[in-house]
């Protein structure tokens, strides 16, 4: 085709509007679309299934913190992207999905028996994405996607959801050539009488808490400058992991399942709590029972007082620790905060120190000490996961899981989407169950020599859903697996790959990072989950 389209309107928009990489799958009515990729300045890494691009896409969002495109096609295609979308919906990803659509003729639920036909795609995404839109001419195009786009990067971040029809995107373009884009996404500052009433709280309190959420990973600096001025312990919670300095003396770290944690935050005479809803993981399965004041800094708002009644405070968490920190009076050092902090993380190693759990820790040190510093992780649902929200220090690198949401096969996928976005190795890991979902981005990473270190914990099975249903019935039903060799067949994607052992672990690992491409490396163990604590305080 000579002249330009509506795929070419999309990618020029796209470019406009500041992207540089695009995750996806071509389909039959997305080729208008793929095709205009060809004359573009934008960076394709395709996936082979659609959920593993999604996954892919929000890794790629979450480490750059800017909106990253997904492409697919109509029907099956977008459809297979919503178990990703969820999990950029519940971790504020700004991921933007554009998928193609029917001809124009036949939406509207007509039902004309096109293929890949629904009788309302949209429907179907409605309710997991922040907003959703169908096109019906090229000349929408520019402004669809850049409301989108400012929609997604509006706190909180989210997914946002652009379909265009077939024949839009393979008609000729009725705009001139898109060269400039402006957009802005909406500022959310807090009240100022809430402000003033939280610092009044905050400066009245004898022993103030901050539980700090995913929703304050780009307020890191404000925290820190908060906390240290209120000497406030930090609570961090699973999806917020490095948002506060893991060593710092202040620094309660994550163990939230532990009910020493639990109580910590509840005797606290006022809890800060910023970018997090106080959802199940986070209240130790509703166990949480504050005593004191709580005071919620949240940019969903959805989610304020949805669980807990508390001072709530609808706005960006970045915009409203700044503000607190320059109204609250400064505190001395007296070292009262710090004894607090280390008693309880000496109570929660006491308490981990009666389980013999001596495999687990092996494995997670052998893990740590062999990741890079500053290295991004991505972790699927796994036994050794879930171990990571509570005690990986991440050291100056991104923890990215899928708790939010809890589908699995996340882990591989979304190392693949960092990997494109940083220089440097990523790590990526999974049991031997969610390990199944991924394998075939095996080809995506020989393919693009994505610098992704895979760890496979093969221990036979869905392990955690093992422990759960010996601990409720007595036996577990359809956990055990039949795996391949995964080994093998990394070697046959081209991909190096290495059997490892508790033992040899951190070596194994360091010589898989000192390479410049994708390794898998395979450990066959049976790790246990530490004792829940939520269970003995019901």
């Amino acid at each position: 085709m000579s002249e330009r389209n509506g795929g070419d309107v999309v990618v020029e928009t796209l470019e406009a509007l500041g992207a540089h990489t695009v995750f996806g799958i071509p389909g039959q009515h997305a080729l208008g679309l793929f095709d205009a990729l060809r004359r573009s300045d934008l960076r394709y890494v395709g996936s082979r299934t659609e959920v593993n691009a999604a996954f892919a896409a929000d890794g790629h969002a979450r480490i750059t913190g800017s909106v990253t495109p997904l492409l697919v096609s109509t029907g099956p295609g977008a459809l297979q992207t919503l178990a990703g979308l969820q999990e950029s919906a519940a971790a504020s990803a700004p991921v933007l999905g554009i998928s193609s659509q029917i001809p124009s003729a036949g939406l509207g639920g007509v039902r004309g028996g096109y293929l890949h036909e629904l009788t309302d795609q949209l429907a179907s995404f409605r309710d997991v994405v922040k907003h959703a839109w169908v096109v019906r001419h090229a000349s929408q195009i520019p402004s669809a996607l850049a409301e989108a786009w400012e929609i997604a990067l509006t706190a909180p971040f989210g997914p946002v959801w652009v379909e265009i029809p077939q024949d839009v995107l393979l008609g000729p373009a009725s705009v001139p050539p898109v060269t400039s884009m402006s957009w802005s996404a909406r500022e959310l500052h807090p009240r100022p009488e809430l402000v003033a009433e939280a610092v009044r709280l905050l400066d009245g309190a004898a022993r103030p808490v901050i539980l700090a959420g995913g929703g304050a990973l780009h307020a890191r600096d404000e925290l820190l400058e908060l906390a240290e001025k209120l000497r406030a312990p930090v609570v961090t919670t699973f999806g917020g992991k490095g948002n506060f300095p893991w060593d710092h003396p202040l620094s309660a770290q994550s163990w939230l399942e532990d009910w020493h944690t639990t109580e910590f935050l509840a005797s606290a005479d006022v809890l800060l709590v910023v970018g997090s809803g106080l959802g199940e993981l986070s209240s130790n399965y509703r166990t949480f029972r504050p005593t004191g004041q709580v005071v919620q800094i949240e940019a969903d708002l959805g989610k304020l007082e949805s669980n807990y009644p508390a001072l709530g405070i609808h706005a960006d968490a970045r915009h409203t620790l700044r503000t607190l920190s320059s109204g609250v009076t400064a505190r001395t050092e007296d070292g009262i905060s710090e004894s607090l902090v280390s008693r309880l993380l000496e109570q929660v190693r006491t308490r981990l120190a009666e389980q013999e759990l001596d495999l687990e820790w092996q494995v997670l040190t052998a893990l740590r000490s062999a990741v890079p510093e500053g290295t991004p992780t991505c972790w699927d649902m796994t036994i050794l996961a879930y171990w990571a929200w509570s005690a990986w220090d991440p050291r100056g690198g991104a923890q990215f899981s899928a708790q939010g949401a809890g589908g699995l096969g996340y882990g591989f996928p979304a190392a693949l989407g960092v990997a494109a976005a940083v220089d440097g190795p990523v790590l990526a890991v999974s049991g031997d169950g969610g390990a199944m979902y991924g394998l075939s981005e095996l080809a995506v990473a020989a393919q693009h020599g994505s610098r992704v270190v895979w760890l496979i914990v093969d221990d036979g099975g869905y392990g955690i859903l093992r422990e759960y249903m010996t601990d409720t019935f007595g036996q577990a039903t359809a956990t055990e697996l039949t795996r391949p060799d995964f080994v093998a067949l990394a070697e046959a994607f081209g991909v190096p790959a290495t059997r490892s052992t508790p033992e040899t672990l951190r070596e194994d690992l360091a010589k898989a990072f000192a390479g410049d491409g994708p390794h898998v490396v395979v450990l066959p163990a049976v790790l246990r989950m530490f004792a829940p604590t939520h269970l003995e305080h019901t």
